[in-house]
């Protein structure tokens, strides 16, 4: 089953797009035409009425959002890697020390050394799909990736401690 999110227009407001879950609450975001943002969770018995709304900024808007997409790119990657015998995704933090920190990706040869596919690196509330060899790596990058689970072990010993 797909997603169900209705718009509704709010005359002198804005607009409200309420996410309907499967188990039929509605979670609103009130965008008004001043620029600001709410999150608003409605009452069940009544759509025209909210239990509980919070303001958000525009940072705190576009943050939340970036957090719920992580959430989701993340889950389907590990949903997907699952499905298949063997096959891990793994998350791992690129460690302060890494002889890695502040270079290009692609100076760790992970693919060519441990045969493991690196999908994406979150940077905060950032995922970055299919990340270049040319993008650097930074302190707090999370490293997603996918593989058999000595070459995910393999990756995690190159990235902590360089080449053998």
């Amino acid at each position: 089953m797909g997603v169900r999110i209705e718009k509704v227009d709010l005359p002198g407001i804005g607009v409200r797009h309420d996410l309907l879950t499967g188990t039929g609450r509605r979670v609103s975001v009130v965008s008004h035409r001043d620029g600001d943002h709410d999150l608003a969770f409605v009452d069940e018995d009544d759509p025209d009425s909210s239990s509980d709304s919070v303001e958000l900024t525009d940072d705190e808007a576009a943050a939340l959002a970036d957090l719920l997409g992580s959430s989701i790119s993340m889950t389907r990657l590990t949903s997907l890697a699952g499905d298949v015998a063997g096959l891990y995704t793994e998350q791992l933090l690129l460690p302060t020390d890494s002889p890695y920190l502040n270079r290009p990706l692609g100076d760790t040869k992970a693919r060519t050394r441990t045969r493991v596919s690196i999908v994406a690196l979150v940077r905060g509330t950032t995922v970055m799909p299919s990340p270049t060899p040319a993008e650097i790596l930074r302190p707090g990058d999370v490293i997603v990736a996918v593989g058999i689970r000595e070459g995910l072990d393999a990756l995690s010993r190159i990235i902590a401690n360089g080449p053998d």
